[in-house]
């Protein structure tokens, strides 16, 4: 059987306005405005954000602070320490919310689906059992069981913690 990720409600990313001077990805570090931007945790090479245009609830992005969008142009510091933020946030994110699985990925370059191809980042998505159900596929609502605040609340002491 043929299994389909729908996420219709991802059209507002879709149809937002993106002509907002520069890359959001190297803009928002710089901000220092973690709890508005949802940053979790920033690394040497690397910081965790929040999704803004989530998934699921917990959709979570491992950013390098390098801008590039060739996967193979990155230091193998940075993508050590990539690896390591992915595991830790599964590690969080198993804590915090207990999902059954995890999709975790990276889509290199526009065609591949990725929503921001200019600047390589990868994608952790918890899911549970039964996550995807009739209201997306019909009511194109996506139901967020916890407002993006709320998530970052309860994450953003657990990254403290284990990621000092």
């Amino acid at each position: 059987m043929d299994k389909k990720l729908w996420a219709p409600w991802r059209m507002d990313y879709i149809l937002s306005d993106k002509s907002e001077e520069g890359c959001i990805f190297c803009t928002k570090p710089a901000r220092e405005l973690d709890f508005e931007d949802l940053l979790l945790f920033r690394g040497e090479y690397c910081y965790v954000l929040m999704n803004l245009y989530p998934y699921n609830n917990g959709h979570l992005l491992v950013i390098p602070y390098m801008h590039t969008d060739q996967l193979e142009s990155i230091s193998l510091e940075t993508m050590n320490e990539m690896n390591v933020l992915i595991q830790a946030s599964m590690k969080i994110l198993r804590i915090a919310m207990v999902p059954d699985g995890f999709n975790i990925g990276l889509n290199q370059g526009a065609v591949a689906g990725a929503g921001i191809a200019e600047h390589v980042h990868f994608h952790i998505v918890p899911r549970w059992t039964g996550d995807t159900n009739f209201m997306p596929i019909t009511g194109h609502t996506k139901v967020l069981v916890q407002g993006l605040q709320e998530t970052y609340n309860l994450l953003k002491p657990l990254f403290e913690k284990r990621l000092k």
